[in-house]
C-alpha cells in the first residue's frame, strides 16, 4: 500500500509556548507513539504545532479533515484558563459532538489519581469523515486517556465512512459488533 493509500491521522499540539519554540513539543509525539502501538494498520501521521488561538485551531482541524485525515487528535487547550479554547474551536467547525469520549477520559484520569481531571473539558466530535478527539496537554495523561477511548475509535471511524483501522490485538481490544 502506498503512502497515498494509507489512512492519514492528524496530530495537533495546541500550545502557545511550544509553537514559539520556548519548549519542545512532547505531547504530539506521545499521541503518535500511542497510536502506533494501538494500530496494526500502517498510517501516515500529519503533525502540527499551533498557538492557543480559536480560529487557528479550527482552521487546522478543518484543513486536516479536508486533506483526508480520518482521525485528528489534539493535545492541549482543554483546561479552564482563558487561553484554553480547543473545545470551542472544535464546536465551531465540527457538526456532531460525542461527549461520551470526554466523560470516559475524565473518569479514567480520576481512577489513576488525577484530581484535577474534573477541570478538563475534553470531548470528541465529527467533521465530515474525520473523528476529532481532544486530549490533555500533559504527555503522561495522553496514554491514560487514549487507553480509555481507543477501543471505540476504529468503529466510530467505520460508522462515519472512514477507512478501516485495525487494532494491534497485543496492545488493545478494538470493539466492533460481531460480523463488522
Amino acid at each position: 500500500m502506498s503512502v497515498v493509500d494509507q489512512p492519514h491521522i492528524g496530530v495537533v499540539t495546541v500550545s502557545d509556548r511550544a509553537s514559539q519554540g520556548v519548549y519542545e513539543d512532547r505531547s504530539g509525539p506521545a499521541i503518535e507513539a500511542a497510536l502506533r502501538d494501538y494500530l496494526a494498520t500502517d498510517c501516515v501521521y500529519e503533525r502540527r504545532v499551533i498557538a492557543d488561538e480559536r480560529e487557528r485551531i479550527g482552521e487546522t482541524i478543518r484543513a486536516l479533515a479536508d486533506a483526508g485525515c480520518c482521525l485528528i487528535c489534539t493535545t492541549g487547550g482543554t483546561g479552564p484558563s482563558p487561553r484554553d479554547v480547543t473545545p470551542e474551536a472544535i464546536r465551531d467547525v465540527c457538526h456532531k459532538e460525542l461527549p461520551g469520549f470526554g466523560e470516559k477520559m475524565r473518569a479514567a484520569s480520576l481512577e489513576v489519581g488525577v484530581p484535577t481531571a474534573i477541570l478538563s473539558r475534553q470531548t470528541a466530535a465529527i467533521l465530515g469523515r474525520a473523528l476529532v478527539v481532544t486530549l490533555p496537554g500533559k504527555p503522561g495523561s495522553i496514554r491514560v486517556c487514549l487507553d480509555a477511548v481507543f477501543p471505540a475509535i476504529p468503529y466510530c471511524i467505520d460508522l462515519i465512512g472512514g477507512p478501516r483501522l485495525e487494532g494491534n490485538a497485543e496492545v488493545v481490544d478494538v470493539f466492533r459488533p460481531a460480523g463488522k
